[in-house]
């Protein structure tokens, strides 16, 4: 099944993740600023954090250790040199955006100074609005308020029963213009097919099929917004089925805020190397991974084209 075209506002597109797919979230924001209009990330760090080099991503990005942290200003003028050459979007496009920040204190995955060094990297770029939120009791994991394994266990699905709505969140920071009330999930989760997506028919290391909520509001013509939520490794639908597109908490927001929410599922491999279906936030896909020529983030911008919300 293909994507349904839908009447979206192209200037309402932002984007979420958790680890794995905190990195991407802030890969898609910074390739697309010109359409994403904000970016939240649990337990990731800052855009090219990893310099594409696995050695450099497990011992410098992720680091719960807190030692030999990334250099932040040498990664801010990374990214003004890759916006210069058009490997990213104008830098404009970031001033007036949103960006929310989330860390637990009993992540023992991701350290506390890598999402620190996230929240810096925006500033350091000029983005007025950052918000962080780095005192929760959670571990690695996605939280909610009543679904999934206890808030201090990093475990399959990697949803945490934390006591407070984490999707709920972050779309408030990302739409804070808009407020909303929760309903309940009244939309359908379609499946679609991932492949008919590929640019120009290259491997961009996803699953056959991926999901996308929709609101009945949005499937009825209602102008709406998107959001592209992306799981974490070993949290794609090979790993925990429906588990993340149905219960990290972010379609009954969608419902009250009118948003399509968008979910790609990534796979695992072992050639390229990525056992756990991480999404390729070091390098696994190419050199150009992290710019708006890698295959994931072009695979991105043609499932938000499909749906009504370009990002080019």
């Amino acid at each position: 099944m293909p994507l349904p075209k839908l009447n979206l506002d192209a200037t309402r597109t932002t984007v979420s993740g958790l680890s794995s797919g905190a990195y991407m979230a802030t890969q898609v924001h910074m390739a697309f600023s010109s359409h994403v209009a904000g970016v939240a990330m649990i337990a990731g760090g800052p855009y090219a954090c990893a310099q594409g080099n696995l050695e450099t991503a497990l011992s410098r990005c992720l680091n719960p250790a807190g030692e030999n942290p990334p250099d932040v200003d040498a990664l801010v003028e990374n990214a003004r040199s890759r916006a210069g050459s058009g490997a990213l979007a104008p830098l404009e496009g970031v001033a007036d955006d949103r960006v929310f920040v989330m860390h637990g204190t009993l992540d023992a995955t991701v350290g506390t100074a890598i999402s620190a060094a996230a929240a810096e990297f925006y500033r350091k770029l000029g983005v007025a609005q950052v918000v962080e939120d780095n005192a929760r009791e959670m571990a690695h994991t996605f939280p909610t308020e009543a679904t999934g394994t206890a808030c201090t266990d990093s475990e399959a699905p990697y949803i945490g029963k934390c006591g407070f709505d984490g999707a709920g969140e972050l779309l408030a920071a990302l739409y804070a213009d808009k407020p909303a009330t929760p309903t309940t999930a009244a939309g359908e989760l379609r499946r679609f097919d991932q492949k008919a997506y590929l640019p120009d028919g290259k491997d961009a290391m996803l699953a056959d099929i991926g999901f996308v909520y929709v609101p009945k509001s949005c499937a009825a013509g209602e102008t709406c917004g998107l959001h592209i939520a992306l799981h974490g490794c070993q949290q794609n639908a090979d790993a925990v089925g429906e588990a993340f597109a149905r219960d990290a908490g972010y379609n009954r927001w969608a419902d009250a805020r009118h948003l399509v929410v968008l979910y790609p599922q990534t796979r695992a491999s072992y050639a390229p190397l990525n056992p756990k279906a991480c999404w390729d936030w070091w390098g696994y896909s190419g050199s150009d991974y992290d710019t708006r020529q890698g295959v994931q983030l072009r695979w991105m911008a043609n499932a938000a084209a499909a749906l009504g919300a370009p990002l080019e």
